[in-house]
């Protein structure tokens, strides 16, 4: 089978397509026949030895997929061969086919889904679901800002934002892809190039501020919305695509009485059962809604896997971009 192969750490650049053995599933795994795996800002941080996760060298990247049972391993039950399923694996899904254990079976692709569609769902709703209902408890007529909004984990933040009744402004840096968000759910976009969000934020809520901030970016987009925090506000880490982390004073988190929350879906999921119970339980459920549905601006074949990271690098990505494989 093909693979894209990382044999040393560095730029996209050093991605290569290799001709490996069909691994086979042993007691309790599947193996599938990978259709599309999506591409994700951590995916280029992996390569670059800059993710907190890191694998051991040489490795596969890709942490979500989409494709067709394959191969039952013994023990496994409720699964067929043939069913078209969303899984995980982290790293490993930028190959032909990947083995994995049954319970990183995410869910089945929706009826009218494609495998495309499937593969770009897993991460980003995942983290919307623990950020905005798990660690900060989004209630209707609250507002929520959400940065990064043209990316695939701020998107489905604005899509599930909605959802949820929350008054959902969300920023970004290109006018063309704001109008996509618009378009998923945002009742306000913001260009932070050409517009101060924080002033914005405060009218846009006579003055007190938001609710929640969900916050992809990091570094000082960060720590503006500091300033644009309602009182007793939760502000929700996602990650650090600006790359650098905040430096948070800490007079402002004490005076507006500030919780600052880390949001690692599939970390906490492993640490606390019932968390993962639910992603299983309520992921599918608003899939079939359509309440989050994967946006993809850019489909690549996994020989352009260096061009497709390269796009998520310069920031061209709205939504997400996808391999077919």
């Amino acid at each position: 089978m093909r693979a894209v192969l990382c044999e040393t750490l560095g730029e996209p650049s050093v991605l290569k397509i290799v001709d490996v053995p069909v691994p086979q599933p042993k007691a309790g795994e599947v193996l599938v026949r990978a259709r599309a795996a999506a591409l994700n800002f951590p995916d280029v941080l992996m390569v670059a030895g800059g993710y907190q996760h890191k694998p051991a060298l040489p490795f596969i990247p890709g942490m979500e997929a989409a494709g067709e049972i394959a191969a039952l391993g013994d023990g496994v039950a409720g699964w067929s061969v043939g069913d078209r399923v969303i899984f995980g694996k982290r790293p490993g899904c930028f190959a032909e086919y990947v083995v994995v254990p049954v319970s990183a079976l995410s869910m089945r692709v929706p009826a009218n889904w494609s495998f495309a569609e499937g593969a770009a769902f897993r991460v980003g709703a995942t983290t919307a679901y623990n950020g905005l209902v798990h660690r900060a408890g989004l209630k209707s007529r609250e507002v929520l800002l959400v940065h990064g909004a043209t990316g695939g984990v701020g998107m489905a933040a604005v899509q599930l934002g909605k959802h949820l009744g929350a008054q959902v402004i969300a920023t970004g840096g290109d006018d063309a892809k704001l109008e996509v968000v618009r378009a998923q759910g945002a009742d306000v976009t913001i260009n932070y190039r050409s517009t101060d969000f924080v002033p914005l934020v405060k009218s846009l809520s006579d003055g007190r501020g938001a609710d929640v901030v969900y916050d992809p970016v990091g570094g000082d987009t960060f720590e503006r919305s500091l300033r644009c925090a309602a009182f007793g506000a939760r502000l929700l880490v996602i990650g650090f695509t600006s790359g650098n982390p905040s430096a948070l004073k800490s007079n402002h988190i004490l005076i507006k009485c500030l919780s600052v929350i880390g949001v690692r879906a599939g970390e906490h999921a492993r640490h606390h059962k019932p968390f993962a119970d639910d992603y299983d339980r309520e992921l599918p459920r608003l899939a079939a809604q359509g309440v989050m549905r994967p946006h993809i601006s850019h489909r690549f074949a996994l020989e352009q896997v260096v061009e497709a990271m390269g796009v998520i690098q310069q920031r061209q990505v709205v939504g997400k971009a996808i391999l077919e494989i």
